[in-house]
């Protein structure tokens, strides 16, 4: 996949997970509304960066390891590097964020799991539409039938978890499998 292909389609699920994040630093933090648009800002260009040669909306699992952002008993490099711009050590990062996050960044979906044993819930999902587009050619000068262009309905939802947590309901989470391949 091109570069700028990648690039423009990785947005809204870069989004959906820096805003997922941003949430707990909102919820949890003392940080102001100008730090909160500057964590947010710099991680989202960080992922950016970080996924450009990994984004593979022909083969969503590929790469998603590398995609992961993990909080365990080390706090994931990059949203340290973006809670460092705006004055946040990464002791004061584990106080607001989870002690055990795992949040999967893929073409079309983002899910994640709190706790080593939690459910693992979506927090936004959107299908690739195919159509056939005569002005996109194949090597051989014959049009491609398959271009992959992200669904403009986008089904954005509060997750499991995060009713729990925000919102104070108690909906069971929806049991998922994901497996990882790279």
């Amino acid at each position: 996949m091109h570069t700028l292909c990648a690039r423009g389609t990785m947005k809204p699920e870069i989004n959906a997970a820096v805003g997922f994040l941003s949430r707990f630093l909102r919820i949890k933090g003392h940080v102001n509304d100008r730090q909160l648009q500057t964590f947010n800002q710099s991680l989202q260009d960080i992922l950016a960066e970080q996924y450009k040669h990994h984004w593979f909306p022909d083969r969503p699992n590929k790469g998603s390891g590398y995609r992961c952002i993990r909080i365990n008993h080390k706090m994931d490099p990059l949203v340290g590097q973006a809670g460092q711009r705006i004055g946040l050590s990464i002791q004061q990062l584990y106080l607001l964020l989870p002690s055990e996050l795992t949040l999967w960044v893929d073409p079309f979906e983002v899910s994640y799991r709190i706790g080593e044993d939690g459910s693992i819930c979506v927090l936004y999902e959107s299908l690739p539409i195919t159509n056939v587009n005569p002005s996109v050619t194949t090597g051989n000068g014959h049009p491609s039938s398959s271009v992959t262009q992200v669904s403009p309905m986008v089904d954005s939802r509060i997750s499991c978890k995060e009713e729990l947590m925000v919102l104070g309901r108690t909906s069971p989470a929806k049991p998922y499998m994901m497996t990882v391949s790279s």
